[in-house]
């Protein structure tokens, strides 16, 4: 990793350039993991420190990886090249009249006056001009696709629309590209061009050269992310050795599924963004990823309290709070967040959750709703709101909104979980298996998935026990915190006369229920399942130490036990009167 200076440098300009270029988003990225890096206190008044209080416990508690000395050249000698700031002359090749030009555009852009601010540019020619006036326009068709959009289709409607400006921007760039006279910014809008065309391929190119000639520009990297789909794709990139690229492959890594690849990279990058909030919101995705629950509740519980107005990532948060139902917090959060910005798909996300969690889930549909009108691409809106439909038992909507989830993204294994889940309420097994194989090849170590798809091979269609054998075996093998699959094994296992199987499973499972206290019918069947078999294997001893603890329960079960006691003495009188 290059040294913590160098990065602050390189950032501190970063976060001018950026936002002189109406990159708002890049910017205040950049500006995160500026404060992000740790200040020398000898050098920084108390008041310098002070946004970077509270925060070094949990990076010390959650850190695995990084050590060493965090201004030192990244380990396995990897060496990090240097990319020219532009700055002076080469930042404003124009003179004062043109930078007068510039400053009245940029003051329309931040008004949302997109044509108009490119109308002001249509004659100056300096690179940082062009590039204003093109993304200018690019946003501006946006804007209109949005609109047609609506009055064609509503608000959560699908359509044809398309940026009518892109045809004339591609044309315009690509002949910049070709001249040779095009900068790295102009580079990102050709790339956004190109992705929006469907030829992702050159889009790759160019984000490629666009990052590999200013590598701080976040919104490039985000874009180039975005297509590579496979790690094939990602390991093609012909990526200069910056550490901005270490961002980008943590990132990368986390959308296509390698979670501890991507929580190790995180951790590198911690020795130096020591209190980066961006950083341990990553984290804390990868840990909700793996299921680590309480480990993400603990992280965003820090990020609140030195973040206190934070809204990024709050639906992850408010998903980990719904999952272990903590009402009174999910509450606190949804609160919150409705003070600071209601308007927020986020905020509209946590309300959901709240609602769907106390069983209100039409008032649920509306905030996901919600949502999606302010961003239709949402993609956790569309999810959410599919199981909030299948809660409802209206499968055809749940349907609907699972499948506006795959189009957006096709890698959510979620979405097409939820596809299962409502063609298995439909009773179509066949459909509902289809689904769940491609949830199960996205997400290969989630219990409940191959649970899902055993309980489909077990249905009456299709009736495939040694199939739903291998899926409650996998999900066995998967941290089945749900204690399902050991107890679908034996009982698989005993109805297709695999006792010897089956006594191997409930012994597991009566193991797995001692360990974790827990009674219960499950409890019950195994321990009839055990005294039966070892009496039947003359094990009298083993057989009525089962017998003697179903003992304890009252009703049938007790009755079975008195009656399989009384067989075992009979037996054993046998065996002393008539030895073999």
């Amino acid at each position: 990793m290059a040294s913590k200076e160098t990065c602050r440098t390189e950032l501190r300009s970063a976060v001018r350039i950026l936002s002189d270029r109406c990159l708002y988003s890049a910017s205040k990225w950049a500006a995160e993991q500026l404060m992000g890096i740790e200040q020398d206190p000898t050098k920084n008044t108390p008041s310098h420190t002070r946004f970077q209080r509270g925060s070094s416990s949990i990076r010390r508690r959650f850190r695995t990886a990084a050590s060493g000395d965090p201004s030192a050249t990244p380990s396995a000698g990897v060496s990090y090249v240097s990319t020219p700031l532009m700055a002076g002359v080469e930042e404003y090749d124009y003179g004062a009249i043109d930078n007068d030009f510039y400053l009245l555009a940029k003051s329309y852009f931040d008004c949302r006056e997109y044509r108009r601010a490119a109308h002001v540019l249509r004659d100056q020619i300096s690179k940082k001009a062009v590039f204003l006036r093109c993304y200018a326009l690019y946003l501006a068709g946006e804007k209109r696709k949005e609109e047609e959009m609506i009055e064609l289709e509503g608000p959560l409607g699908k359509s044809d629309a398309v940026n009518k400006e892109n045809v004339s921007l591609e044309r315009e760039l690509s002949t910049l590209r070709k001249n040779g006279t095009i900068d790295s910014f102009c580079l990102y809008v050709y790339g956004l061009v190109l992705k929006e065309k469907g030829s992702e391929n050159l889009a790759r190119t160019v984000l490629v050269e666009s990052v590999n000639s200013y590598p701080w520009n976040w919104s490039a990297w985000s874009e180039l992310q975005s297509l590579c789909t496979t790690i094939e794709t990602l390991n093609s990139l012909n990526l200069n050795n910056h550490w901005m690229k270490d961002f980008f492959l943590a990132s990368a890594y986390q959308e296509l599924r390698m979670h501890n690849e991507s929580l190790s990279k995180y951790e590198h990058l911690q020795v130096t963004f020591s209190f980066s909030n961006y950083i341990q919101a990553q984290i804390a995705k990868a840990q909700y990823n793996l299921r680590e629950f309480e480990v993400v509740e603990v992280i965003f519980e820090e990020l609140l309290r030195n973040d206190p107005y934070r809204i990024e990532d709050m639906d992850m948060y408010s998903n980990v709070l719904y999952a272990k139902e903590c009402f009174s917090a999910l509450s606190y959060l949804a609160h919150r967040v409705f003070l600071t910005d209601k308007y927020r798909p986020e905020s509209c996300c946590i309300i959901g959750n709240y609602y769907s969690l106390k069983g209100q889930h039409e008032k649920s549909v509306v905030y996901f709703r919600r949502a999606l009108k302010l961003n239709k691409n949402y993609l956790s809106a569309w999810t959410l709101m599919g199981h909030e439909y299948v809660e409802m038992k209206n499968t055809s909507a749940a349907v609907d909104a699972y499948r506006r989830a795959v189009d957006i993204n096709p890698c959510d294994y979620r979405a097409w979980y939820g596809l299962g889940q409502a063609y298995e309420m439909m009773v179509m097994p066949f459909y509902a298996l289809h689904y769940f194989k491609k949830s199960v090849f996205l997400q290969p170590n989630d219990s409940r998935l191959w649970i899902a798809m055993a309980q489909c091979y077990e249905t009456e269609q299709l009736h495939m026990l040694e199939e739903a054998i291998k899926c409650y075996k996998r999900a066995a093998n998967c941290n089945d915190r749900e204690a399902i699959a050991l107890h679908q094994l034996a009982k698989l296992h005993c109805e297709l006369g695999h006792t010897e199987e089956a006594e191997f499973y409930y012994k597991k499972d009566l193991d797995r229920m001692e360990a974790e206290e827990r009674e219960g019918p499950n409890m019950v069947k195994a321990l009839m399942f055990l005294a039966k078999h070892c009496k039947s294997k003359k094990r009298f001893e083993e057989a009525e130490v089962y017998c003697t603890r179903l003992l304890d329960y009252t009703g049938p079960e007790k009755e079975t036990a008195e009656s399989i006691l009384r067989g075992i003495r009979g037996e054993k009188l046998d065996v002393e009167h008539f030895p073999s």
